[in-house]
């Protein structure tokens, strides 16, 4: 090889290298580094404690409607037997209709009984629709006791407006609850359905669930269905609460009734106020459990 080529590769040689070494302090440099951003992801874990509340309340709630349901259920079972049962033939009491011999009556398991034959037993003047439809309510008792409420029933009186709570406590007012719901109702002397009196002393009672519901509701739907039938239609009606001496709650409630110009409506009964499973003490109010 000749000197001078040489020299031109060793010089070739020390410029590569110099090109080299400058490359690498380039990729060196701060200057010139590549930036690497790393992203950072956020994971938010949702608290669902409240939500696990709300589905063990709403199966708590699920619980306790299947419970009522079934409550209900067996009310009305009860309550329609015991329906039934006082559309069959119930005995005759042999004493005349009045409140001192009504008051002297005693339950012997049969809650309600017919007086005189089930025959209403208005007078003619007490029959006189000359005055139309009307209504008529006791005064209360120097012991503030319901008394006795009249009436000559058509379309006219039955209510046109939705029924409000009632606040009235009637003598011997000691309710509890029972198995089936309350002991006591505030029981209509003429129901709501058929006068539109609602929360009128004068016309509200103590009595027991059965006997407000439904032995005298019973007859009220039967008042109420020939009523509505035709506007023409009148019933002359009356119901008493019996009270022993001075007793505050009623020992039962007379109802009769009698259809102007037919004997579609004619009854006389006695409603004796005693609860299955339950002794009332008259005097008070208060009861105890059998």
């Amino acid at each position: 090889m000749k000197p001078n080529r040489i020299i031109t590769t060793f010089v070739a040689v020390i410029a590569m290298s110099t090109t080299i070494a400058t490359l690498t302090g380039c990729s060196a440099s701060a200057s010139d580094k590549v930036k690497v951003t790393a992203r950072t992801k956020t994971v938010t874990k949702k608290d669902r404690t409240d939500e696990k509340k709300a589905v063990k309340l709403e199966a708590k709630n699920k619980r306790e409607r299947q419970r009522l349901d079934k409550l209900a259920q067996e009310t009305a079972t009860m309550k329609d037997a015991l329906a039934k049962q006082t559309k069959k033939s119930v005995p005759t009491s042999s004493n005349a209709g009045s409140p001192a011999n009504l008051a002297s009556l005693n339950y012997t398991g049969e809650q309600e009984i017919t007086i005189n034959g089930n025959k209403p037993g208005f007078s003619a003047a007490e029959m006189s629709t000359s005055r139309g439809a009307w209504e008529s309510y006791g005064n209360l008792d120097g012991q503030n006791r319901v008394t006795t409420a009249n009436a000559m029933l058509s379309q006219k009186l039955m209510p046109t407006s939705d029924r409000t709570a009632l606040t009235w406590d009637p003598t011997g007012w000691h309710n509890k609850r029972t198995a089936h719901g309350w002991l006591y109702n505030r029981s209509h002397l003429i129901g709501f359905q058929l006068s539109g009196e609602n929360n009128n002393p004068k016309n509200l009672m103590t009595g027991t669930m059965s006997l407000n519901n439904p032995l005298m509701l019973v007859h009220e739907d039967d008042l109420a269905a020939y009523i509505k039938a035709s506007s023409q239609h009148l019933v002359r009606y009356q119901v008493r609460p019996i009270f022993r001496g001075n007793e505050l709650v009623a020992r039962g409630v007379q109802l009769r009734a009698q259809s102007v110009g037919s004997n579609t409506i004619a009854f006389n009964v006695y409603i004796f106020n005693v609860e299955a499973g339950y002794k009332i003490d008259y005097n008070t109010g208060y009861s105890t459990k059998e």
